[in-house]
């Protein structure tokens, strides 16, 4: 009996209708364990089975939850592509997607119920996220429940939870049954309703469970459910009891055929027996589980260890057995088995196995969990099998940065054992990847030593695989730290030698460091190659460094000027990283953006598209810098107030980074907020910062603006820079022709720099010079620079060939983020609201054919391949649509 549950029924109800008519949602249904989630749930999967296809997965309380344990649980509802995907383990990036693509193509709307996701593992959490963050545009309903005495602050589940669009998402929280609604279930029994709700606050399974249990205590009721179930099992046959307790041992379900080869020939007896009394439960695909989770858990206490470990050991044999042993599923349970059992050689040798898949479905906790595990049992195993679970224990924590020190250590116990056994290409590999461990901490004279030692150990040996990355590590190195030169030639020496071997990652990844070098430096030929590592990183599927080409590639363009292939760079990199989650590279690129429309002069677009990025939370330092940066150097330009304070904090976060390519943007921008206020020894300081740190080792453009304010601000030292390796329009304000200066900003299409520049004009040009810096100046809202412009013009004496100031609001034309025409806008907006062409053709009295074209217009200028994809694009980007909101628009 399913008592006062119609509202998240109607709910649950409600989120279907939406599904079926493409409006897809997440639903969180969340409470305490025994609060009645599951019952809530077969009752509406009884009611949407008749229009719709209803799937269950599980997540398990294992040692170690399979790695996307729920979907293989539900491989029986999809396809045969999808499942044939599911056998061969395929990385997550192949196998979401078609996922995505059964939803998408299937005749009826679909539910998939996730039980218990408290126990999720990472890579179902990702497939949550993954589907979630696309829902709104399915016709399918996700079903999550949760146990919320589980899920705390810092749960991943919340994590997950706070990714998801909050419009497609509905949390519904069950509370416990009433007085009322208690003395109704209690009334055949005699007992009473105020005294049974009393002991059990009205959780339905207490209730259940109390009442199923014949006990007549009026007095004294049990003060636990496990009593209630202990009393239920003392009850049932020898034969019964034995089938439970072997089942409690299973978290989760289990298949009969195990069930057989554990009991025999009085197996499928029992197991009738048990489900009739309402014990079990068959789940959709056959399997068996007890008919709550608490009952399992109570049945499983009762147990002596002694006991424990002889089920876990007889279960983990029978798995063994089964036909496919060796996949994702079971490989898990039979590790959860042999440890359990206590059986350290088997766990030794399966959970290296569980780990190698865990991590192709990109589930690295997981297989960091599994090699936990195993070296927690491997007194007496070889000592190159220890070396080797420490090393990948340390390789798949480090993926995520958890517990810094213990992955340090891991390496450093590799290093010796793999020392000790002669393996100098490993002991090599393990100090190359302590250096990026070291690196991300920000110490970086130790990464610098583990990456020199990595070097002289591989060029000990024969010349290998470990050589080449070690070389190119060490390129990295150099690059980040701005010795370009050095870079260079150690990013070379990695080149020749992978293409020697084959090793194309080794290459991909050393052309990075060679180009990113080369671009910076100002030295020919680093477009090329960076064009040529990131067309292969594209063509090979590697994701990370993919971003990583269109990271480097694309500030190269913002800080070059070159705007032309910034736009291109930038739109193509946010694409590709939003299509593939990859959210902390998404916002960063988006940081550059805002630096682009910055330099462009459209303060407002930066400052939105700057603040969004800000407000993202959880979002490393690191990729915030850039947006953080553009935020405060805007606001200090339009005059907003305390515009200095988001730079305050960016110089805090950069300085932490150690990392010139960090601090010297925030220095300069504080450089010129205060010399815009008249503060002349706030700015020297900065610049003198800047110096101290050495100026010498600055990029090209870095060390020109670095002179043009060392010249502005009237610093008492000279400052010799020659001139010729300076960008155009520094070298001629430099060399005293700020009004070609000037003209050259204004060709290359930043305003706010030539208007500078012409502030720089004395003598018989000052007044047509400081009337054209205010027209720019006021054209795009630099108030205080059109301030500074007119105070210079009547100290001078010019003021009356100034243009008259501006009255009322500025009224400067807006221009959408990606160049999106009025009408494209209006058609974003639909595009938005989930409307079809032929409804939009509708709505804005067009033809068929007109909205077409400029549906296929918005997708080219947000580089996307389906409506899919700029709807995730609007969720990361909502300013986009912001824009395009013509009642915003002045």
């Amino acid at each position: 009996m399913l008592l006062e549950r119609e509202r998240w029924l109607d709910a649950l109800g409600a989120a279907r209708e939406a599904a079926a008519a493409g409006h897809g949602r997440t639903v969180l249904v969340e409470g305490e364990a025994g609060i009645g989630k599951t019952s809530l749930l077969r009752a509406f999967a009884d009611r949407a089975a008749a229009d719709a296809r209803v799937s269950w997965g599980w997540c398990e309380a294992l040692f170690t939850p399979r790695p996307l344990g729920p979907l293989y649980d539900m491989a029986g509802g999809f396809d045969a592509g999808v499942r044939a995907l599911l056998d061969q383990t395929v990385a997550p990036e192949r196998l979401f997607p078609a996922l995505l693509g059964a939803l998408q193509n299937s005749p009826k709307p679909v539910v998939l119920i996730f039980e218990d996701v408290h126990w999720a593992d990472n890579a179902t959490l990702d497939l949550i996220k993954y589907l979630g963050r696309r829902i709104a545009l399915l016709r399918a309903v996700l079903v999550l429940t949760a146990r919320s005495d589980e899920v705390g602050a810092d749960h991943p589940l919340g994590q997950v939870l706070g990714d998801l669009p909050s419009a497609a998402v509905t949390r519904l929280r069950l509370e416990p049954l009433s007085l009322a609604a208690v003395a109704e279930l209690a009334q055949s029994s005699g007992r009473s309703g105020a005294e049974l709700h009393g002991v059990t606050a009205g959780n339905p399974f207490f209730v259940t469970e109390l009442l199923a249990s014949g006990e007549n205590e009026e007095n004294r009721l049990p003060a636990s459910v496990r009593d209630a179930v202990w009393s239920r099992l003392s009850r049932l046959a020898a034969g019964e009891r034995e089938l439970l307790e072997t089942v409690s041992i299973l978290p989760g379900s289990v298949e009969v055929g195990v069930v057989r080869t554990l009991l025999g020939a009085e197996a499928d007896g029992l197991v009738d027996r048990c489900v009739a009394r309402g014990v079990l439960r068959r789940d959709a695909e056959g399997g068996l589980t007890f008919r709550h989770e608490l009952a399992r858990q109570a049945t499983l206490e009762r147990l002596s260890p002694s006991l424990q470990r002889s089920l876990h050991a007889k279960v983990g044999a029978a798995l063994a057995a089964h036909p496919r042993a060796d996949t994702v599923a079971l490989l898990a349970r039979r590790v959860h088995h042999a440890a359990g059992a206590g059986d350290g050689a088997l766990v030794v040798g399966l959970a290296p196995r569980a780990a190698e898949q865990a991590s192709r479905l990109g589930a690295h906790q997981q297989a960091a969990s599994y090699l936990g595990i195993a070296l927690e049992y491997v007194d007496g195993a070889e000592p190159a099998v220890v070396a080797r679970l420490h090393e990948d224990w340390a390789y798949e924590a480090g993926l995520a940065l958890r517990d810094c020190a213990a992955i340090v250590e891991a390496h450093e116990r590799a290093i010796t054992l793999w020392r000790a056994l002669g393996a100098a290409d490993k002991v090599s590999l393990n100090l190359r990847r302590l250096s990026r461990i070291h690196w991300h901490q920000g110490q970086g004279e130790e990464a610098e030593r583990c990456c020199d030692l990595a070097v002289a150990v591989a060029e000990s040996i024969a010349p290998g695989p470990e050589l080449a990355m070690a070389y190119s590590t060490r390129s990295q190195l150099n690059m980040l730290r701005y010795r370009f030169d050095e870079a260079i030639a150690w990013g070379r020496r990695a080149i020749a030698l992978a293409d020697e071997l084959g090793e194309l990652e080794t290459r991909i990844h050393a052309s990075n460091n060679v180009a990113s070098s080369l671009l910076f430096a100002g030295l020919p030929g680093g477009r090329e190659l960076m064009e040529d590592s990131l067309s292969l990183a594209l063509l090979h599927g590697f994701h990370d460094h993919t971003s990583r080409a269109y990271v480097n590639f694309a500030e190269h363009a913002v800080v070059s000027d070159n705007f032309p292939l910034a736009e291109r760079l930038l739109a193509e990199g946010i694409a590709f990283a939003a299509r593939h989650d990859l959210d902390a590279t998404t916002q960063y690129l988006l940081g550059r953006q805002a630096q682009l429309r910055m330099q462009q002069g459209r303060f407002h677009e930066a400052r939105t598209v700057a603040e969004g990025v800000v407000g993202m939370e959880r979002l490393p330092v690191v990729m915030q810098l850039p947006a953080l940066t553009v935020l405060g150097r805007v606001r200090v330009r339009l005059g907003a107030p305390d515009g200095e304070a988001p730079l305050r904090r960016a110089l805090a976060e950069a300085l932490l980074t150690g990392e010139a390519q960090r601090i010297v943007p925030v220095r300069f921008a504080l450089a010129e907020a205060a010399w815009l206020a008249g503060r002349l020894d706030a700015a020297r300081a900065e610049l003198s910062a800047v110096v101290a740190k050495g100026a010498r080792e600055l990029r090209p453009c870095d060390l020109g603006e670095l002179a043009i304010w060392w010249q502005r601000c009237g610093m008492p030292e000279d400052f010799d820079v020659d001139p010729s390796t300076l960008p155009v329009p520094r070298a001629r304000e430099l060399a005293g022709d700020p009004s070609g200066a000037a003209a050259e900003w204004e060709r290359l299409g930043l305003p706010y720099e030539a208007g500078l520049s012409l502030l720089q004009v004395t003598g018989p040009g000052a007044g047509a010079a400081l009337a054209r810096a205010v027209a720019i100046l006021d054209g795009i809202e630099a108030r205080p620079a059109a301030t500074l412009a007119r105070r210079r013009a009547q100290r001078l004496g010019v003021a009356g060939e100034l243009p008259k100031p501006r009255r009322g609001p500025y009224t400067a034309a807006r221009q959408h983020p990606l160049g999106l025409t009025a009408n494209e806008q209006l058609v974003l907006g639909l595009i938005a609201q989930g409307k079809s062409n032929k409804e939009a053709a509708r709505e804005l009295a067009r033809s068929p054919k007109t909205i077409e074209h400029q549906v296929s217009a918005v997708l080219g200028k947000f580089r996307a391949a389906n409506r899919m994809e700029v709807m995730l694009r609007l969720r990361a980007e909502p300013w986009l649509l912001t824009a395009a909101d013509p009642a915003r628009r002045s």
